[in-house]
């Protein structure tokens, strides 16, 4: 920070980042609580010296500025006072011939960070210092294994603990997709191994999230599940019913993903090309910032904290919301796409499957979205969760019916319908064209091509049989489809 910048900032309300004490000869009341306090959440500047009465501040000066930074420095460097260390950065200025000090005090490594005795601990919140709550620094202590609870062993588990339906689609679907894949030719011990599903002969958390039996996650993880709800208003009190839409819970983070991400195809436009070989594609791009959205959540979320992810369409917006504050600030995260991922093991799965290309927080992808619909993307985050939130594109969208409906009907379906019907046609144009280049291919290899669950290729199939669109020849093994008509 430099002198301009703290001349505006003082010109300015006291910021989430920003603290002044007035500061004369001796170390103020309350700098300990700001240190804690920076330290637990993303860190910020502690400026002495100046006095602040509501909006205004006063430059009031220190007497003895080399004293008062060695007193500050030694007490955060010497475990006497805080139960870790902590390193600021110093910096003096002169203005108006008065010495100011200001101390940037980092986002800790290891929390909770607190000064004497645990219950010392505090956090920022709306641009003051507040003592943490037992709650809040229980999630404190869980941000202690970031990065590697993902990678340890489940005591109690073994490969049999897998959801054998799971671990096969995950496997088959690394070697349609990806043929060319190394871990494709390893027996399943090895690759267990290699991918870090298994270690010890145990599952690791990440494996056992990913794959895993559900009766065998929920032994180890309670109330897991991922929660996706459409509510037809802009909040919940205005809501009637309160949903209209609710996804049946999962077997595993693997099967969470199809479906949501083939629900969420609803919310974005994706034109229809037609290329020289007669082959359609989408323009993705909506989607493609949706995905990363979901992929960010499932990849980052705390999945020990009683708070559990979701996904909440609201009529004008839709939220990502998963448990677990960010690594570092927003900002920071933003300029320099860091890849600091909660669940390493995780990343590396949905990575090794191309349903993400990196292990980062996919600021820029996820802003695309602002780009192609002119809407914005906002990023929040507090110490214990973080959000997401992709505005949408008409502000205005209505919602209808599923496998969980409730209540009465709405009014005004016509463009949920018409949205539904485009988005269906859509996918049964898809399906035809890969029947003309395949005609011997099966569901399971249809489902992993379109990200869609094997049943949902049943119901397109079904449907196009009734209406006459294909006909099957032969056997569920040998046979082959032949189109009649489109």
């Amino acid at each position: 920070m430099d002198k301009n910048t703290l001349l505006q900032r003082l010109a300015d309300i006291e910021w989430n980042d920003f603290e002044v004490k007035k500061a004369s000869s001796e170390l103020p009341k309350g700098v300990w609580e700001t240190v804690s306090a920076f330290s637990n959440t993303s860190g910020g500047w502690l400026v002495l010296g100046v006095s602040q009465n509501d909006k205004m501040f006063e430059v009031t000066g220190v007497s003895n500025p080399e004293k008062m930074e060695q007193d500050l420095i030694t007490a955060l460097r010497s475990r006497n006072k805080f139960n870790v260390l902590i390193n600021p950065e110093c910096k003096k200025y002169t203005i108006d011939d008065k010495t100011i000090l200001a101390f940037y005090i980092p986002s800790a490594e290891q929390k909770p960070v607190y000064f004497n005795s645990l219950q010392n601990t505090f956090i920022r919140t709306a641009s003051g210092d507040q003592r943490a709550t037992d709650y809040e620094i229980n999630v404190l202590l869980r941000e202690q294994s970031f990065g590697i609870m993902s990678e340890k062993p489940v005591e109690g588990t073994t490969v049999q603990s897998f959801n054998k339906s799971s671990y096969k689609s995950f496997r088959d679907y690394l070697k349609r997709i990806i043929p060319e894949l190394p871990y494709n030719t390893l027996e399943d011990d090895e690759f267990n191994q290699k991918l870090q599903l298994v270690k010890d002969g145990k599952l690791t958390y990440g494996g056992l999230l990913f794959l895993g039996d559900n009766v065998e996650i929920l032994n180890h993880i309670s109330d897991f599940r991922v929660d996706y709800l459409e509510i037809p208003a802009t909040s919940y009190a205005d809501a009637e019913p309160r949903y209209t839409f609710r996804i049946q819970e999962q077997e595993n983070l693997w099967e969470y993903y199809f479906v949501l991400f083939q629900r969420l195809r609803i919310y974005a436009d994706n034109p229809l090309y037609i290329g020289d070989m007669g082959i359609g594609h989408e323009d993705s791009k909506q989607l493609d910032a949706l995905r990363e959205g979901l992929i960010n959540m499932l990849i980052h979320c705390d999945y020990f904290s009683p708070m559990k992810p979701r996904i909440r369409v609201f009529t004008n917006r839709i939220e990502f919301e998963n448990p677990g504050t960010l690594p570092r600030p927003i900002e920071e995260l933003m300029k320099e796409d860091v890849s600091i991922p909660r669940n390493p093991v995780l990343a590396k799965l949905f990575r090794i499957a191309r349903l993400c290309e990196n292990a980062g927080y996919g600021f820029d992808k996820m802003l695309v979205w602002k780009k192609e619909t002119h809407k914005d993307v906002i990023f929040e985050t507090s110490i214990d969760k973080t959000k997401v939130t992709f505005m949408l594109k008409d502000g205005k969208l209505d919602m209808s019916g599923g496998e969980e409906t409730t209540g009465k009907p709405r009014e005004n379906t016509q463009k949920t319908h018409r949205k539904h019907t485009e988005n269906a046609q859509k996918t049964e144009t898809f399906i035809l064209n890969l029947l003309k280049t395949n005609a011997e291919i099966s569901r399971t290899q249809i489902a992993t091509q379109l990200s869609l669950t094997e049943a949902q290729v049943i119901h397109y199939l079904r449907a196009m049989k009734r209406n006459n669109i294909i006909r099957r020849e032969g056997s569920d093994k040998g046979g082959k489809w032949i189109i009649i008509h489109r």
